[in-house]
């Protein structure tokens, strides 16, 4: 399987183009690139290799995170590769919060993907991608958050008492060893004034 291209662009249908070394490469890439490339232009693509019994496709990605998210999407029954596809052409971070939040109209907007399809995107994924939504807290530092909370249940703090004191710590850029310190520090001193 074909795991990622490193070539020049030669043509920019729908799909793309690559020649590596020589060989011409027809690769499927989200809309929004389409806009970014240029005929001769150098490019590295993270590839999926879609087989299917009358077609072998290639989907190609400028990072691994895009990758990684359209591998999910079509890993999701009823989500074919153009779909997906065309959901990464929204943006990573604008879907990650959609699943999040369960924005079932975000997913709606997108041609080819009804209600049923996007519910179904946000119950499989949002277990995947994790959500801190059930936390009630405001920020979303990718799953630190959620990181800090379950070492502090392990050390046997109730669920409700990690929460308010995860919720005390203003800096979001201290690593997750850094909050659980500052949790900790909380904690003993509610404790000792209680």
């Amino acid at each position: 399987m074909i795991g990622a291209l490193r070539g020049v662009v030669d043509t920019l249908a729908s799909p793309i183009i690559v020649m590596v070394g020589g060989v011409g490469y027809r690769v499927f890439v989200p809309d929004h690139l389409m806009g970014d490339l240029k005929p001769g232009a150098p490019i590295m693509l993270y590839i999926h290799t879609h087989v299917r019994e009358d077609a072998l496709d290639l989907y190609g990605f400028l990072s691994q995170e895009e990758l990684s998210l359209f591998l999910l999407l079509i890993s999701v029954s009823g989500i074919g590769p153009r779909t997906a596809l065309a959901v990464i052409d929204r943006g990573a971070t604008l879907i990650r919060r959609a699943i999040a939040t369960a924005d079932v109209s975000f997913f709606t907007t997108i041609p080819r993907l009804g209600k049923k399809n996007a519910q179904k995107i946000i119950i499989e994924l949002k277990t995947k991608l994790g959500s801190l939504e059930e936390l009630d807290l405001s920020t979303d530092d990718h799953g630190q958050t959620r990181d800090v909370l379950e070492a502090l249940e392990s050390m046997g703090f109730g669920k409700t008492e990690a929460i308010e004191a995860i919720k005390q710590i203003k800096s979001s850029d201290v690593t997750v060893e850094d909050k659980i310190r500052l949790a900790l520090k909380y904690l003993s001193k509610n404790q000792s004034h209680g």
